[in-house]
């Protein structure tokens, strides 16, 4: 009888573990990685800011959400610049409507930048991967976008932490923002040999389906964030993109299929 109860008990607890998991599942969970560095003036990361905001928002994002199995995601928004310098902005969040994106998108209306300084895209990926292992909810698809202007000059190689990252099951995404004149003081930084595209697509992404996207300017980068949400959105859905309509935007590069490592 001792062994009988032992294994009710026991089948209890696997059934309301299970449960627990069912109730907290998502279709993806999402780390937005927000360059703040220097390179990045005052401008720069207000047109940035707005069009994270915008896009969390978009009738097409929200729809595309709402289209797959679980009609929600979890995401995490986090802004990065120097090795030591990563900071939550907003924390883990279901988003499954247009009233749960409106509250997310208040919070992040509402913080101040966070950091001005070294570019570590390789301590931004580290930090996601931190957040993403206490996320409150589980998803079998787990994503970072990551979003900047430079390359890596801070803390370990970007590509150890790429790589750390991809072996436990996530993909990185990359959206580059094109600056038309390169840095003074560092003009390799946002025009390395290649250029900035390229080092994304060697350097940072990585995982099933990874790609990176460019924004042409500051200014196209809210459709570019648009159209990654909803590629990756899709992705974890299994739905078509064909549904949300247009996605082409003026000074969009990304209007080219996505680039695939």
């Amino acid at each position: 009888m001792r062994t009988v109860r032992f294994l009710l008990a026991l089948a209890c607890a696997i059934a309301a573990t299970g449960a627990a998991i069912a109730a907290g599942e998502v279709d993806l969970l999402l780390v937005i990685a927000s360059d703040a560095s220097h390179s990045i003036d005052d401008a720069k990361f207000k047109l940035q800011r707005d069009g994270y905001i915008a896009a969390i928002s978009d009738f097409r994002v929200i729809e595309a959400i709402r289209s797959g199995p679980r009609k929600r995601i979890a995401i995490c928004f986090v802004e990065w610049s120097g090795i030591t310098e990563q900071n939550v902005v907003v924390d883990w969040t279901v988003i499954d409507d247009e009233k749960t994106a409106m509250n997310f998108v208040n919070l992040l209306r509402e913080n101040p930048r966070s950091f001005a300084s070294y570019t570590s895209i390789s301590g931004a990926i580290d930090f996601a991967m931190a957040n993403l292992a206490r996320a409150p909810f589980y998803s079998e698809r787990r994503t970072i976008d990551v979003s900047g202007d430079g390359t890596n000059n801070s803390g370990r190689s970007v590509v150890e932490a790429r790589d750390d990252a991809v072996a436990q099951g996530v993909t990185i995404n990359g959206l580059v923002i094109l600056s038309e004149q390169p840095m003074y003081t560092d003009p390799l930084h946002t025009h390395p040999p290649g250029g900035l595209e390229m080092y994304y697509r060697t350097k940072v992404i990585g995982g099933p389906n990874a790609f990176v996207m460019v924004a042409e300017n500051f200014q196209a980068f809210g459709q570019a964030i648009v159209h990654k949400l909803l590629v990756e959105i899709a992705e974890s859905s299994g739905t078509t993109l064909r549904r949300f309509g247009s996605l082409r935007a003026r000074n969009l590069s990304s209007q080219r299929p996505p680039f695939r490592r």
